[in-house]
């Protein structure tokens, strides 16, 4: 007979420095020792409004966000394994890299990049990460 073990606790991180859900899920989940967050959008989180000055003011927000998600948890991008980077228009790709390796200088975390056809709110770029302490 197989023991079943219980299912790890699962800790919801929640940070007012980063934008609050504009929907059914949390900013970010905790189980053992990694770290899943949403995705992020451009949208400041003192003003709650979106910004729209060009893909990489849109980016620099995006990582802004995922960043005091990040430290909320006691991590910061030193921890990211997993980036999914959704894009708008798929030419922006190069601007989003430039503002990107900014953030991820030091051993990058594996990543996609994909167009999508649409994303909430007008954004031209979302990004979600899995990190592990």
């Amino acid at each position: 007979m197989r023991q079943q073990t219980a299912p790890s606790p699962r800790t919801r991180i929640k940070t007012s420095q980063a934008p609050a859900a504009i929907g059914p899920y949390t900013q970010a989940v905790f189980v053992n020792d990694t770290l899943y967050c949403s995705g992020q959008i451009a949208i400041d989180p003192k003003t709650g409004h979106m910004l729209s000055d060009g893909i990489e003011t849109e980016t620099e927000q995006v990582l802004d966000n995922l960043g005091a998600v990040l430290r909320s948890a006691g991590m910061d991008f030193r921890h990211v394994v997993r980036c999914t980077v959704f894009l708008a228009d798929i030419n922006d790709y190069a601007q989003m890299n430039e503002v990107y390796a900014h953030y991820f200088s030091e051993a990058p975390p594996s990543r996609e990049a994909l167009q999508v056809a649409a994303l909430p709110r007008g954004a031209r770029i979302e990004i979600s990460c899995i990190a592990v302490r």
